[in-house]
């Protein structure tokens, strides 16, 4: 009687061989591993020659282990056995001369480069997964995600309410609107910039990764010009670089804080992105200069009001205004628009070298 042999798929990785049993319908499938390492291979099914009993044998190159694992479906027979030692076959069986009835299964073929990846990735993989596993979950995640998507929130709503009070009034007043912006938004410009304290804060508490330092200067550099400058001089009240003042910093705001925002959800909307890393490019410096027009025009009312001036003992004189304190305030306020400028630039740097690195 011929023995009749089936259609024979095969591929491997490292640890496993694949073998894929060109039989529909099989029935009474009877899979063993003989001692001398020989897979042997029986079943009733539907394959080349119709439906008939199809037997083979295949004397692996190298030892595998006992266990076989196969799943039988309509259409064929997969089977699954480990190699003792991970390591890349040559070939499938120990003679040299490949049986007629086997073949590559190209579908989940992969040469040794492939295959090497591949191991690579899930050695990769797992790996993660450990160093995941072994770091401590903060529990308190969430809250402080909440805490700051709110804090954003809040301070987004405000400067966005500044931004397009002085946008209307600037449209239906025109020029005249430069010298009541005090008066109309400053009430929510100190609560804004009262808020802003807690961007100093968060480092310290480690809720943000942002440096200490940039956020103190850029806050304590503002809250001088609003409460010192602005808030002390009535006659700076209706001065027009106030107008200039609290567009220039709203403008930056209205952008940086939905950035912040959405970072707090897992999400990025890349014009938002390129807006956060770019418009403090001609804005920033601007807004510096305007401060340091504020900070100037202010000398001669603090010489001539005497306010803040620190009092000397009669043989020195009656006292030092405290606009020699300002013009030192001008330098280092230079000082610290370098030291910002190079961290936004260095902040906007990572944020595109890492996009082009993924890209490619």
């Amino acid at each position: 009687m011929q023995i009749l042999t089936p259609h024979v798929y095969w591929a491997q990785r490292h640890g496993e061989i694949y073998l894929r049993v060109d039989l529909s319908d099989a029935t009474d499938v009877d899979i063993s591993l003989q001692e001398d390492n020989t897979l042997q291979f029986k079943a009733q099914g539907h394959g080349a020659k119709g439906d008939n009993q199809y037997e083979f044998s295949l004397e692996f190159l190298e030892q595998v282990k006992p266990e076989i694992h196969q799943k039988s479906t309509q259409r064929q027979v997969d089977i699954k056995i480990k190699k003792r030692e991970e390591r890349w076959w040559e070939r499938l069986t120990l003679r040299e001369k490949k049986p007629l009835f086997l073949a590559p299964d190209f579908d989940r073929w992969l040469d040794e480069s492939d295959a090497e990846m591949e191991l690579q990735a899930k050695e990769e993989k797992i790996n993660r997964i450990s160093v995941e596993s072994r770091v401590r979950k903060d529990p308190y995640l969430g809250l402080k995600k909440g805490y700051l998507f709110m804090y954003n929130l809040v301070q987004f709503l405000g400067f966005s309410w500044i931004f397009v009070n002085m946008t209307v009034r600037l449209f239906i007043l025109g020029q005249d609107s430069f010298y009541d912006t005090f008066h109309t938004t400053a009430d929510m410009m100190y609560f804004c910039q009262m808020m802003a304290v807690l961007e100093v804060i968060n480092p310290l508490l480690g809720l943000v990764k942002t440096g200490f330092f940039p956020a103190m200067i850029q806050v304590a550099g503002r809250n001088v010009i609003l409460f010192v400058i602005f808030g002390s001089l009535e006659e700076m009240q209706n001065q027009a670089v106030v107008f200039f003042v609290f567009y220039l910093w709203s403008t930056i705001e209205i952008f940086r804080y939905p950035f912040y925002m959405l970072a707090c959800i897992g999400t990025e909307w890349k014009l938002l992105t390129w807006l956060r890393y770019s418009l403090w490019i001609p804005l920033y410096p601007l807004g510096v200069v305007a401060e340091a027009v504020a900070v100037i025009q202010s000398l001669p009312i603090f010489d001539e009001s005497r306010l803040f001036s620190i009092p000397l003992p009669s043989v020195l004189g009656r006292s030092l205004s405290f606009s020699y304190t300002l013009q030192l305030y001008l330098v280092l306020m230079f000082l610290g628009l370098f030291i910002n400028f190079r961290h936004l630039y260095k902040q906007r740097q990572r944020r595109y070298r890492s996009r082009k690195r993924k890209v490619r």
